[in-house]
Protein backbone atom coordinates (compact mmCIF):
# COMPACT_ATOMS: atom_id res chain seq x y z
CA UNK A 1 0.00 0.00 0.00
CA UNK A 2 2.60 2.67 1.12
CA UNK A 3 4.37 2.37 -2.66
CA UNK A 4 1.04 2.71 -4.10
CA UNK A 5 0.70 5.72 -2.11
CA UNK A 6 4.13 6.64 -3.16
CA UNK A 7 3.42 5.85 -6.94
CA UNK A 8 0.23 8.93 -6.77
CA UNK A 9 2.28 11.12 -5.17
CA UNK A 10 4.84 11.07 -7.46
CA UNK A 11 2.04 10.88 -10.34
CA UNK A 12 0.43 14.29 -8.82
CA UNK A 13 3.58 16.06 -8.77
CA UNK A 14 4.81 15.30 -12.26
CA UNK A 15 0.67 16.60 -12.89
CA UNK A 16 1.29 19.75 -11.06
CA UNK A 17 4.90 20.88 -12.39
CA UNK A 18 3.58 19.67 -16.21
CA UNK A 19 0.57 21.54 -15.25
CA UNK A 20 2.53 24.85 -14.40
CA UNK A 21 4.90 24.40 -17.35
CA UNK A 22 1.64 24.22 -20.01
CA UNK A 23 0.57 27.41 -18.73
CA UNK A 24 3.90 29.59 -18.75
CA UNK A 25 3.92 27.89 -22.04
CA UNK A 26 0.27 29.27 -23.15
CA UNK A 27 1.16 32.53 -21.59
CA UNK A 28 3.87 32.93 -23.56
CA UNK A 29 2.35 31.89 -27.30
CA UNK A 30 0.26 34.60 -28.72
CA UNK A 31 -3.43 34.56 -28.37
CA UNK A 32 -5.01 33.28 -31.75
CA UNK A 33 -8.08 36.27 -32.18
CA UNK A 34 -11.67 35.68 -33.83
CA UNK A 35 -11.71 36.77 -37.43
CA UNK A 36 -12.73 40.51 -37.39
CA UNK A 37 -16.04 41.63 -38.85
CA UNK A 38 -13.98 43.13 -41.76
CA UNK A 39 -12.20 39.88 -42.49
CA UNK A 40 -15.83 37.82 -42.33
CA UNK A 41 -17.52 39.97 -44.54
CA UNK A 42 -14.80 39.71 -46.82
CA UNK A 43 -15.50 36.25 -47.19
CA UNK A 44 -19.09 36.89 -47.44
CA UNK A 45 -18.57 38.91 -50.46
CA UNK A 46 -16.56 36.16 -51.86
CA UNK A 47 -18.84 33.19 -51.03
CA UNK A 48 -21.87 35.48 -52.47
CA UNK A 49 -20.13 36.31 -55.74
CA UNK A 50 -19.56 32.75 -56.44
CA UNK A 51 -23.03 31.48 -55.61
CA UNK A 52 -24.55 34.09 -57.30
CA UNK A 53 -22.21 33.54 -60.67
CA UNK A 54 -23.11 29.65 -59.93
CA UNK A 55 -27.22 30.11 -59.22
CA UNK A 56 -26.96 32.62 -62.26
CA UNK A 57 -25.24 30.24 -65.20
CA UNK A 58 -28.13 27.35 -63.42
CA UNK A 59 -31.19 29.70 -63.80
CA UNK A 60 -30.13 30.34 -67.55
CA UNK A 61 -30.87 26.42 -68.22
CA UNK A 62 -33.39 26.17 -65.57
CA UNK A 63 -35.84 29.26 -66.27
CA UNK A 64 -36.25 28.31 -70.10
CA UNK A 65 -37.01 24.68 -68.89
CA UNK A 66 -39.74 25.22 -66.66
CA UNK A 67 -40.98 28.12 -68.95
CA UNK A 68 -40.91 25.40 -71.35
CA UNK A 69 -43.34 23.41 -68.90
CA UNK A 70 -45.86 25.79 -68.26
CA UNK A 71 -46.36 26.58 -72.07
CA UNK A 72 -47.11 22.72 -72.49
CA UNK A 73 -49.27 22.63 -69.56
CA UNK A 74 -51.19 25.39 -71.02
CA UNK A 75 -51.34 23.68 -74.64
CA UNK A 76 -52.57 20.70 -73.15
CA UNK A 77 -55.71 22.13 -71.03
CA UNK A 78 -56.37 23.92 -74.44
CA UNK A 79 -56.65 20.58 -76.47
CA UNK A 80 -58.22 18.61 -73.62
CA UNK A 81 -60.91 21.67 -73.25
CA UNK A 82 -60.99 21.36 -77.19
CA UNK A 83 -61.78 17.49 -76.83
CA UNK A 84 -58.57 16.67 -78.50
CA UNK A 85 -55.97 14.16 -77.79
CA UNK A 86 -52.66 15.01 -75.93
CA UNK A 87 -49.65 12.95 -77.19
CA UNK A 88 -46.51 12.43 -75.99
CA UNK A 89 -44.78 15.68 -78.03
CA UNK A 90 -47.55 17.66 -75.60
CA UNK A 91 -45.15 17.19 -72.83
CA UNK A 92 -41.19 17.94 -71.66
CA UNK A 93 -39.56 14.50 -72.38
CA UNK A 94 -36.59 15.77 -71.02
CA UNK A 95 -35.59 16.18 -67.13
CA UNK A 96 -34.96 19.37 -65.07
CA UNK A 97 -31.59 20.86 -64.59
CA UNK A 98 -31.32 20.10 -60.86
CA UNK A 99 -29.10 22.52 -58.59
CA UNK A 100 -26.01 21.62 -57.18
CA UNK A 101 -24.17 24.83 -56.31
CA UNK A 102 -22.75 26.15 -53.24
CA UNK A 103 -26.28 27.53 -50.88
CA UNK A 104 -26.29 31.29 -49.70
CA UNK A 105 -24.03 32.33 -47.74
CA UNK A 106 -25.33 34.51 -44.02
CA UNK A 107 -24.17 37.77 -43.59
CA UNK A 108 -22.13 38.12 -40.60
CA UNK A 109 -23.60 41.65 -40.15
CA UNK A 110 -27.20 40.59 -39.83
CA UNK A 111 -26.52 37.71 -37.31
CA UNK A 112 -30.61 37.50 -36.61
CA UNK A 113 -31.00 37.38 -40.85
CA UNK A 114 -31.80 33.43 -40.70
CA UNK A 115 -33.91 33.40 -38.05
CA UNK A 116 -34.75 29.88 -36.04
CA UNK A 117 -37.24 27.81 -37.68
CA UNK A 118 -40.74 28.86 -36.77
CA UNK A 119 -42.43 26.69 -34.24
CA UNK A 120 -45.27 24.75 -36.42
CA UNK A 121 -48.70 24.77 -34.60
CA UNK A 122 -50.28 21.45 -33.25
CA UNK A 123 -53.13 19.88 -31.78
CA UNK A 124 -53.20 21.75 -28.36
CA UNK A 125 -52.71 25.12 -30.65
CA UNK A 126 -55.95 23.95 -32.52
CA UNK A 127 -57.85 23.08 -29.51
CA UNK A 128 -56.77 26.41 -27.50
CA UNK A 129 -57.71 28.51 -30.21
CA UNK A 130 -61.01 26.87 -30.85
CA UNK A 131 -61.96 27.27 -27.25
CA UNK A 132 -60.58 30.83 -26.80
CA UNK A 133 -62.52 32.01 -29.87
CA UNK A 134 -65.13 29.97 -31.15
CA UNK A 135 -66.36 28.39 -27.52
CA UNK A 136 -65.94 24.52 -28.97
CA UNK A 137 -64.80 21.67 -27.78
CA UNK A 138 -64.40 18.73 -30.02
CA UNK A 139 -66.27 15.61 -29.02
CA UNK A 140 -62.89 13.06 -28.63
CA UNK A 141 -63.98 9.23 -29.73
CA UNK A 142 -64.45 6.32 -26.87
CA UNK A 143 -61.82 4.84 -28.96
CA UNK A 144 -59.95 4.81 -32.12
CA UNK A 145 -62.36 2.10 -33.10
CA UNK A 146 -65.41 4.69 -32.78
CA UNK A 147 -63.85 7.37 -34.70
CA UNK A 148 -62.99 4.97 -37.61
CA UNK A 149 -66.60 3.74 -38.04
CA UNK A 150 -68.07 7.00 -38.14
CA UNK A 151 -65.30 7.70 -40.89
CA UNK A 152 -65.77 5.03 -42.62
CA UNK A 153 -69.73 5.10 -42.53
CA UNK A 154 -69.64 8.87 -44.05
CA UNK A 155 -66.49 8.03 -46.56
CA UNK A 156 -68.52 4.95 -47.93
CA UNK A 157 -71.79 7.03 -48.19
CA UNK A 158 -70.46 9.49 -49.93
CA UNK A 159 -69.00 6.62 -52.50
CA UNK A 160 -65.05 6.67 -51.68
CA UNK A 161 -64.09 2.56 -52.08
CA UNK A 162 -63.17 0.83 -49.32
CA UNK A 163 -59.69 0.37 -51.60
CA UNK A 164 -58.93 4.31 -51.47
CA UNK A 165 -59.98 5.36 -48.30
CA UNK A 166 -57.35 2.35 -46.74
CA UNK A 167 -54.71 2.92 -48.95
CA UNK A 168 -54.51 6.63 -48.59
CA UNK A 169 -55.07 6.74 -44.95
CA UNK A 170 -52.10 3.78 -45.36
CA UNK A 171 -50.22 6.19 -46.97
CA UNK A 172 -50.90 9.50 -45.30
CA UNK A 173 -51.35 8.32 -41.65
CA UNK A 174 -48.45 5.54 -41.95
CA UNK A 175 -50.71 2.69 -41.72
CA UNK A 176 -51.36 3.11 -38.13
CA UNK A 177 -52.03 7.13 -37.24
CA UNK A 178 -55.29 7.91 -35.08
CA UNK A 179 -57.53 10.48 -35.82
CA UNK A 180 -55.82 13.43 -33.93
CA UNK A 181 -52.16 12.18 -36.58
CA UNK A 182 -50.02 15.14 -37.50
CA UNK A 183 -47.44 15.18 -40.15
CA UNK A 184 -44.15 14.55 -37.99
CA UNK A 185 -45.75 13.14 -34.98
CA UNK A 186 -47.17 9.81 -36.64
CA UNK A 187 -44.69 8.18 -33.82
CA UNK A 188 -43.69 8.83 -30.68
CA UNK A 189 -39.45 9.24 -30.92
CA UNK A 190 -37.03 11.82 -28.87
CA UNK A 191 -36.76 15.08 -30.61
CA UNK A 192 -39.78 14.34 -32.95
CA UNK A 193 -41.49 17.71 -33.93
CA UNK A 194 -44.43 18.73 -36.65
CA UNK A 195 -43.50 19.46 -39.92
CA UNK A 196 -46.88 20.94 -41.25
CA UNK A 197 -50.41 21.05 -39.83
CA UNK A 198 -51.30 18.44 -41.63
CA UNK A 199 -54.50 16.56 -39.92
CA UNK A 200 -56.34 13.64 -39.71
CA UNK A 201 -56.58 10.35 -41.69
CA UNK A 202 -56.25 11.92 -44.90
CA UNK A 203 -53.69 15.02 -43.00
CA UNK A 204 -55.58 18.29 -44.04
CA UNK A 205 -53.82 21.08 -43.81
CA UNK A 206 -55.23 24.45 -42.06
CA UNK A 207 -55.70 25.63 -45.55
CA UNK A 208 -57.39 22.99 -46.66
CA UNK A 209 -60.17 22.92 -43.88
CA UNK A 210 -60.78 26.41 -44.51
CA UNK A 211 -61.55 25.92 -47.89
CA UNK A 212 -64.00 23.09 -47.36
CA UNK A 213 -65.79 25.07 -45.31
CA UNK A 214 -65.87 28.25 -47.69
CA UNK A 215 -67.12 26.13 -50.65
CA UNK A 216 -68.74 23.39 -49.06
CA UNK A 217 -69.79 24.79 -45.70
CA UNK A 218 -73.58 25.00 -46.44
CA UNK A 219 -73.49 21.42 -47.32
CA UNK A 220 -71.86 20.21 -44.47
CA UNK A 221 -74.02 22.45 -41.75
CA UNK A 222 -77.20 20.83 -43.83
CA UNK A 223 -75.94 17.26 -42.87
CA UNK A 224 -75.66 18.29 -39.56
CA UNK A 225 -78.81 19.84 -39.38
CA UNK A 226 -80.08 16.50 -40.33
CA UNK A 227 -78.11 14.46 -37.98
CA UNK A 228 -79.27 16.88 -35.33
CA UNK A 229 -83.55 16.32 -36.24
CA UNK A 230 -82.94 12.79 -36.48
CA UNK A 231 -81.78 12.72 -32.81
CA UNK A 232 -83.52 13.31 -29.27
CA UNK A 233 -82.27 14.03 -25.61
CA UNK A 234 -79.20 15.14 -24.94
CA UNK A 235 -78.00 13.86 -28.12
CA UNK A 236 -79.64 16.26 -30.37
CA UNK A 237 -79.09 19.17 -28.08
CA UNK A 238 -75.12 18.02 -28.23
CA UNK A 239 -76.12 18.43 -32.27
CA UNK A 240 -77.11 21.40 -32.49
CA UNK A 241 -75.01 22.96 -30.42
CA UNK A 242 -71.98 21.72 -32.92
CA UNK A 243 -74.38 22.96 -35.95
CA UNK A 244 -74.38 26.78 -34.06
CA UNK A 245 -70.70 27.13 -34.42
CA UNK A 246 -70.07 25.05 -37.45
CA UNK A 247 -72.48 27.97 -38.78
CA UNK A 248 -70.18 30.69 -37.00
CA UNK A 249 -66.92 28.92 -38.41
CA UNK A 250 -67.99 28.62 -42.05
CA UNK A 251 -69.01 32.33 -41.80
CA UNK A 252 -65.43 33.24 -40.72
CA UNK A 253 -63.97 30.90 -43.43
CA UNK A 254 -65.80 33.78 -45.87
CA UNK A 255 -64.11 36.47 -44.76
CA UNK A 256 -61.51 36.44 -46.65
CA UNK A 257 -61.57 36.29 -50.82
CA UNK A 258 -62.14 32.27 -51.46
CA UNK A 259 -58.44 31.64 -52.63
CA UNK A 260 -56.32 29.22 -51.88
CA UNK A 261 -53.93 31.79 -50.97
CA UNK A 262 -56.25 33.63 -49.02
CA UNK A 263 -56.92 30.59 -47.10
CA UNK A 264 -53.19 29.29 -46.21
CA UNK A 265 -53.00 33.18 -44.60
CA UNK A 266 -56.26 32.91 -42.46
CA UNK A 267 -55.19 29.46 -41.33
CA UNK A 268 -51.89 30.60 -39.75
CA UNK A 269 -53.78 33.40 -37.46
CA UNK A 270 -55.52 32.25 -34.27
CA UNK A 271 -58.96 32.04 -35.18
CA UNK A 272 -57.52 29.98 -38.44
CA UNK A 273 -56.40 27.31 -36.02
CA UNK A 274 -59.24 27.11 -34.02
CA UNK A 275 -61.49 26.39 -37.66
CA UNK A 276 -58.54 23.31 -38.04
CA UNK A 277 -60.08 21.62 -34.46
CA UNK A 278 -63.24 20.43 -36.41
CA UNK A 279 -61.37 17.88 -37.84
CA UNK A 280 -61.02 16.20 -34.29
CA UNK A 281 -64.87 16.20 -33.52
CA UNK A 282 -66.43 12.65 -34.51
CA UNK A 283 -68.96 14.11 -35.93
CA UNK A 284 -67.48 16.60 -38.36
CA UNK A 285 -64.34 15.78 -38.46
CA UNK A 286 -65.13 12.34 -40.70
CA UNK A 287 -66.91 14.65 -43.25
CA UNK A 288 -64.48 17.13 -43.02
CA UNK A 289 -61.59 14.16 -44.32
CA UNK A 290 -63.94 12.70 -46.68
CA UNK A 291 -64.85 15.92 -48.34
CA UNK A 292 -60.78 16.24 -49.31
CA UNK A 293 -61.06 13.16 -51.04
CA UNK A 294 -64.73 13.51 -52.31
CA UNK A 295 -63.68 16.70 -53.81
CA UNK A 296 -60.56 15.46 -55.94
CA UNK A 297 -63.18 12.35 -57.60
CA UNK A 298 -65.78 14.98 -58.53
CA UNK A 299 -63.20 16.96 -60.18
CA UNK A 300 -62.05 13.81 -62.22
CA UNK A 301 -65.64 12.97 -62.65
CA UNK A 302 -66.45 16.50 -64.37
CA UNK A 303 -63.06 16.43 -66.40
CA UNK A 304 -64.60 13.08 -67.94
CA UNK A 305 -62.70 10.29 -66.01
CA UNK A 306 -65.48 7.90 -66.19
CA UNK A 307 -63.32 5.01 -64.65
CA UNK A 308 -63.08 4.89 -60.64
CA UNK A 309 -59.59 6.47 -59.88
CA UNK A 310 -56.71 3.76 -57.97
CA UNK A 311 -55.75 5.27 -54.46
CA UNK A 312 -52.55 5.88 -56.02
CA UNK A 313 -54.48 7.92 -58.62
CA UNK A 314 -55.96 9.69 -55.69
CA UNK A 315 -52.90 10.57 -54.04
CA UNK A 316 -51.62 11.91 -56.99
CA UNK A 317 -54.58 14.63 -57.03
CA UNK A 318 -53.72 15.34 -52.93
CA UNK A 319 -49.82 15.57 -53.86
CA UNK A 320 -49.95 17.93 -57.03
CA UNK A 321 -53.54 19.64 -56.98
CA UNK A 322 -56.51 18.50 -58.44
CA UNK A 323 -55.26 20.33 -61.74
CA UNK A 324 -52.03 18.95 -62.06
CA UNK A 325 -52.57 15.46 -60.71
CA UNK A 326 -55.69 15.01 -63.46
CA UNK A 327 -53.46 16.06 -66.10
CA UNK A 328 -51.47 13.56 -65.00
CA UNK A 329 -53.23 10.56 -64.45
CA UNK A 330 -55.10 10.92 -67.41
CA UNK A 331 -52.20 10.35 -70.14
CA UNK A 332 -52.36 7.00 -71.80
CA UNK A 333 -50.39 3.83 -70.16
CA UNK A 334 -48.19 3.74 -72.29
CA UNK A 335 -46.59 7.53 -71.98
CA UNK A 336 -46.03 7.21 -68.32
CA UNK A 337 -43.18 5.20 -68.29
CA UNK A 338 -41.68 8.54 -70.99
CA UNK A 339 -43.35 11.46 -68.99
CA UNK A 340 -41.33 13.31 -66.43
CA UNK A 341 -42.79 13.83 -62.96
CA UNK A 342 -41.43 17.72 -63.68
CA UNK A 343 -44.29 18.61 -66.24
CA UNK A 344 -47.00 18.72 -63.01
CA UNK A 345 -45.35 20.91 -60.73
CA UNK A 346 -43.81 24.08 -60.50
CA UNK A 347 -39.88 24.62 -59.99
CA UNK A 348 -40.24 25.44 -56.27
CA UNK A 349 -42.30 22.50 -55.34
CA UNK A 350 -40.67 20.29 -57.98
CA UNK A 351 -37.07 20.97 -56.22
CA UNK A 352 -38.63 20.84 -52.75
CA UNK A 353 -40.16 17.27 -53.42
CA UNK A 354 -37.01 14.69 -53.09
CA UNK A 355 -40.12 11.97 -53.93
CA UNK A 356 -40.91 13.68 -57.06
CA UNK A 357 -36.83 13.84 -57.89
CA UNK A 358 -36.28 10.48 -56.98
CA UNK A 359 -38.76 9.11 -58.97
CA UNK A 360 -38.52 11.42 -62.11
CA UNK A 361 -41.20 9.66 -64.23
CA UNK A 362 -44.97 9.53 -63.95
CA UNK A 363 -44.51 5.39 -63.67
CA UNK A 364 -42.08 5.69 -61.06
CA UNK A 365 -43.92 7.69 -58.72
CA UNK A 366 -46.55 5.52 -59.04
CA UNK A 367 -45.26 2.81 -58.58
CA UNK A 368 -43.63 4.03 -55.34
CA UNK A 369 -46.18 5.63 -54.36
CA UNK A 370 -48.42 2.31 -54.59
CA UNK A 371 -45.35 0.44 -53.07
CA UNK A 372 -46.01 2.42 -49.69
CA UNK A 373 -49.81 1.85 -49.93
CA UNK A 374 -49.02 -1.93 -49.98
CA UNK A 375 -46.86 -1.91 -47.10
CA UNK A 376 -48.39 -0.01 -44.73
CA UNK A 377 -52.07 -1.28 -45.49
CA UNK A 378 -50.74 -4.00 -43.72
CA UNK A 379 -50.45 -2.49 -40.57
CA UNK A 380 -53.22 -2.68 -37.67
CA UNK A 381 -54.96 0.79 -38.60
CA UNK A 382 -55.25 0.06 -41.79
CA UNK A 383 -56.86 -3.53 -41.32
CA UNK A 384 -59.24 -1.80 -38.59
CA UNK A 385 -60.62 0.70 -41.08
CA UNK A 386 -60.72 -1.73 -43.89
CA UNK A 387 -62.74 -4.01 -41.96
CA UNK A 388 -65.10 -1.43 -41.20
CA UNK A 389 -65.88 -1.19 -44.86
Amino acid sequence: MRHLFLGFSIAATIFVFGSAVAQDDNAARPKVRAPSLDQAMAEYRRKLKDYEATRAKFEAVAGPYWEQVGEKRKGRIAKRRAGHAIALSDYVLEQPPLYSGPSRPADPSKPGERPERAEIPVVADFLRNAKEHFGFVPEKPESEMDFKRAYARVASAAGITRDQAVRVYSFESGGNGKYDVQAGLESVRPGARAISTALGYNQLLTANTISILAEKGDRLIKTMHAKAVSASGDRKRTLDAKTEVLKRMVAYSHTVPSRWSEHVKLGRTPKGLGLHALNLDIDIGPLLQTQKLLDSVLFARIKGLARTLTAAELEMMNLTGDGNGFDMISMPQAMRPQVPTSNFFQQRGYERNPVAIRNNVVEKLLAATDAVMDRESKLQGARDMAALF
